[in-house]
């Protein structure tokens, strides 16, 4: 009778030499495999010490009635989820309505994402067709307005729409277009107020997004391109089924940051609103108000952290969408 191959008799040697490799793996395995989450362990541990430990403070802060006597007498109270009703469904005297402000923080977010990507792809398409040296000048433009602090931009707009010594009143007035603007305030109403502060926040974001989407394009082989003019395609088929595509996964990073960004701008609005009407106050600024102005911090942590949820909320299409694309790599 013929023996099996699991019954036929190994050399002594090779028996001694031999280790299947789909039941044991050599420690020099388990290592390689354990090195790069060595590597990035410094940095998560760092990152969930930095995000982690506020997070977990200010869900405390949130259900807790925590003013100004509980700060002094450093006593601690807790409410539940009494701060997320108040938040939710009563409004603070002096205060807009809680939904209106998340409406009009939404529709700013959307307004300003919507021009900051538009204008940044056909700036980037544009830098694609200029000669170097023009190129060059128009890049360098950009990475100054897009370094200059918040606070100088803030500034600067304020010089420019300023109603007795503004230059954007004076040049409109100049062309004689529109009528006399002199002595107009721009500063007057809230959709006028939010005018100017979405100009100052996307003409210094747009630097950022037209040079990433730039950078994307140069990655673009031309000869894609080529061939599809050889083929009688038009410049907006050649953009529609070629550049569109390959810059669609950078693009979406872009809008992902800009959401973020966007949603939860704060300066510029704080410091342009000084003088303004009340309904230019967004979420960020709604939260701000109660904990710092009215000192009412339990109050202001449950409104930080339905703005968080909210935003989470509106990314999650996104992330989907980055998790599906990396999975089909």
């Amino acid at each position: 009778m013929t023996p099996t191959p699991e019954e036929a008799p190994k050399p002594q040697g090779a028996a001694r030499l031999y280790v299947a490799p789909s039941r044991y793996r050599t420690r020099k395995t388990i290592l390689n495999d354990a090195l790069p989450y060595l590597a990035i362990s410094p940095t998560v541990v760092t990152f969930a010490v930095l995000l982690g430990i506020p997070l977990v403070v200010l869900f405390a802060t949130s259900m807790q009635k925590f003013g100004l006597f509980e700060l002094l007498n450093n006593v601690t109270t807790w409410v539940g989820l009494d701060n997320y009703y108040q938040v939710l469904f009563q409004t603070p005297a002096g205060l807009p309505d809680f939904v209106t402000v998340v409406i009009r923080t939404t529709v700013f977010m959307i307004v300003n994402v919507t021009l900051t990507i538009t204008l940044g792809t056909l700036i980037a398409l544009l830098l694609e067709k200029l000669n170097k040296w023009v190129r060059l000048i128009l890049t360098g433009t950009m990475i100054l307005a897009w370094a200059m602090p918040v606070v100088t931009g803030v500034v600067l707009f304020q010089w420019l729409f300023d109603s007795k010594l503004g230059v954007v009143n004076w040049a409109i007035s100049s062309t004689g277009i529109f009528g006399n603007y002199l002595n107009h305030s721009w500063f007057a109403t809230g959709l006028t107020t939010f005018t100017v502060i979405t100009l100052l926040i996307v003409w210094q974001a747009i630097p950022f997004v037209a040079l990433s989407i730039y950078a994307g394009l140069l990655s673009i082989p031309r000869e894609l391109s080529e061939a599809a003019r050889v083929d009688g395609g038009s410049e907006r088929q050649i953009f529609r089924h070629i550049t569109l595509p390959s810059v669609a996964p950078l693009m979406m990073m872009l809008i992902f940051l800009s959401v973020i960004w966007d949603f939860k701008v704060f300066t510029q609005i704080y410091a342009m609103s000084l003088n303004a009407p009340d309904n230019t106050m967004t979420l960020s600024v709604y939260a701000y108000v109660i904990g710092i102005s009215d000192q009412q911090y339990g109050y202001a942590a449950a409104a930080s952290v339905v703005m968080m949820l909210l935003l989470l909320f509106a990314l999650v299409p996104y992330i989907r969408r980055m998790i599906n694309s990396l999975e089909d790599q």
